[in-house]
Formats: structure tokens, C-alpha cells, sequence
């Protein structure tokens, strides 16, 4: 199976050098909407936490921490091979409808979004939080904006 870091250095080969919290929202995404289009089945096993500017996923930020730019050569241990077509796809489509937009409006988009807001269960605006996002929350929630009229991907507000 695919590991995050795969993901992420599939998404910066393809984007080139992404902020960090902008790489952690885009595999955010291409999780959430994977779990919602391939019917519960994960990208990848990692588990995203509820931390204060959004998602994130622990393995991938001991790859970038302290680093404000993420490029290929810190996610020496990414395997984009490992990733199979239907995974590209859906990564494809995150980040044609995602990787346009800022990180500030990702994390501010994420920060609206039941799952991260019910993992944070209460805590105030900045505090730390280590809280896992369930991957069941995930999928609810993204396929619960399926339903809606408008493409909950392609119709995304602008930045």
C-alpha cells in the first residue's frame, strides 16, 4: 500500500516546491476524497491529526519539519511507483481543483470542515491539539457533500 510520503512527493514532482501546510492540506484532501471515490478504501494507512492550522499528518511533517518550502529531495523515502492508477487519478483531481488555492485558504477551508472542528472537539482558535481525524469522519463527511447539487471538488470558492 501507498504511504503518505508517496503521495507527497507524487504531488511535489508534480507542483514542484509546495509550502509545507499546503503539501499537508493537499494530502489531506486527495485521502478524504479517495476515501469518498474508491468507496472507504485509503490512499494510504497514515492517520491525519487535529493540529491548530489543520490537518496534519505526523509522518509527513517529521519529513518537512522546520522547512518552510517541501521539495523532492526531502521525501527521499516516497515511492510514487507504489501509487497505481486510479490513486494518480484521484490525486489529479485534488490537485486541479485544490492545488490553485493558498495554503492559508486550505487551512482556513479545512478549519470549517466537520472533521477537523469535531477532532479539535472545542479547543480554542491556535491551541495545540494532537487529536487523530478518523478516517470514517472523513469519508462521511466528503460524501455527505456529494449529495449537494454543485461538484463539492470542481466548484470550490475562490481564494
Amino acid at each position: 500500500m501507498a504511504t503518505v510520503l508517496d503521495v507527497a512527493r507524487y504531488i511535489v514532482e508534480k507542483r514542484g516546491p509546495l509550502s509545507a501546510m499546503k503539501l499537508q492540506k493537499l494530502c489531506y484532501y486527495s485521502q478524504a476524497w479517495a476515501l469518498v471515490w474508491d468507496e472507504g478504501v485509503p490512499l494510504f494507512d497514515e492517520d491525519f491529526e487535529a493540529w491548530a492550522f489543520g490537518p496534519v499528518a505526523p509522518t509527513l511533517y517529521a519529513c518537512h519539519r522546520g522547512v518552510a518550502q517541501v521539495a523532492s529531495d526531502l521525501l527521499a523515502e516516497g515511492d510514487t511507483t507504489k501509487l497505481n492508477e486510479q490513486q494518480v487519478e484521484t490525486i489529479d483531481a485534488v490537485l486541479e481543483a485544490y492545488g490553485d488555492k493558498s495554503a492559508h485558504w486550505l487551512s482556513e477551508l479545512t478549519h470549517s470542515e466537520k472533521p477537523w472542528k469535531d477532532a479539535r472537539d472545542g479547543r480554542p482558535p491556535g491551541a495545540f491539539g494532537q487529536d487523530r481525524i478518523s478516517k470514517a469522519a472523513m469519508q462521511q463527511y466528503y460524501d455527505s457533500l456529494t449529495s449537494q447539487e454543485a461538484d463539492p471538488v470542481r466548484d470550490l470558492p475562490s481564494d
